[in-house]
């Protein structure tokens, strides 16, 4: 599995491609599913979120599946209720936090891992939002720009910031141990909004709760990524993960970690363009990592919704077909 041996910085043969956001509104396919079905239930039916996590290995001969969630679903286990509300995106309706039976909470995911890994012959990647962008979603209670909910918590009450983020990775370490022991075969954790803190507070607000899952899940290989996570690299560098999800804001083997692997870092916003493009910009980064035995092709963020999928198949067909396989 060359994923696995990537991020293990121990791969021999081209670099192993998936994109973040790979199963989604791009795709006719999860259009017409979306017809049908309110998102609430897709993130929450069986055989559902199994149909969709394929899509990507069906149409696009990814070599990697990511099961299909949102990083609110690990609110499930806590109590929270929150859906989906057209044009707005995840609303939070109630924040009376009490940690539920995880087996119960999650069961409809693990059955989905489980069955997957039955029909899929590439790793399947579990995931979480990291606590810190958890906790905006429940402190704003919905998507924001500004933060200033978040920001005025964080400083006027760092004590009841801090409780929430532990309650929070409490529950993280369950729902991805259930999805480990459910048989996934690596975890990426997607702590976005941590760009927004300084250094001081990233080290404070974010790092100890991402170590405390990583010292607190099955040993299994972990992926990290945040936005910004180029101009962050130098900090992000110290977390005890096996690989950093870069964006499209630096030259990425300028951020090699030694003795860590890297993913990313293409601009997303280049499937817009031409084939030309397109195959410009995936050449420049394939020489670049050219015979890095840990690097991980895939976007600096997740795909566009009105993404063309075409552009996107284009895109994984040529990294396949550029790249000599050993």
């Amino acid at each position: 599995m060359s994923l696995i041996d990537a991020l293990h910085c121990k791969n021999q043969g081209r670099p192993p491609i998936w994109l973040m956001r790979q199963a989604g509104r791009y795709m006719p396919e999860y259009q017409a599913l979306k017809k049908q079905h309110t998102l609430q239930e897709m993130f929450h039916t069986t055989e559902l979120i199994t149909q969709v996590t394929k899509l990507p290995i069906q149409l696009l001969d990814v070599d990697a599946a990511i099961i299909f969630a949102d990083i609110l679903t690990v609110l499930d286990g806590l109590g929270a209720e929150w859906n989906f509300e057209e044009g707005v995106g995840p609303v939070i309706h109630a924040t009376n936090l009490q940690r539920k039976d995880p087996e119960k909470s999650y069961r409809y995911l693990t059955k989905a891992i489980q069955s997957l890994k039955q029909e899929l012959s590439v790793p399947l990647i579990g995931f979480a939002g990291g606590p810190f962008t958890v906790a905006t979603y429940l402190i704003e209670g919905k998507t924001s720009r500004e933060f200033r909910k978040t920001k005025r918590l964080l400083f006027t009450d760092p004590e009841k910031f801090h409780q929430l983020l532990g309650t929070i990775t409490d529950a993280t370490i369950d729902y991805l141990t259930l999805q480990i022991e459910a048989g996934v075969d690596v975890i990426q954790l997607f702590d976005s909004w941590a760009s927004i803190l300084g250094i001081r507070e990233l080290r404070e607000f974010c790092f100890p709760y991402i170590q405390k899952i990583i010292h607190g899940i099955p040993n299994i290989p972990t992926i990290f990524f945040c936005r910004n996570s180029c101009l962050l690299a130098s900090e992000l560098s110290k977390l005890p993960v096996s690989a950093l999800s870069l964006d499209w804001t630096g030259e990425i083997n300028c951020f090699r970690p030694a003795n860590m692997a890297v993913q990313g870092n293409l601009d997303p916003a280049v499937l817009y363009s031409s084939t030309q493009t397109i195959q410009a910009a995936a050449e420049r980064l394939l020489k670049t990592m050219e015979g890095d035995p840990g690097y991980i092709f895939n976007l600096g963020h997740g795909i566009y919704p009105d993404t063309p999928f075409e552009n996107v198949k284009f895109l994984v067909d040529y990294v396949k077909r550029s790249c000599k396989v050993s």
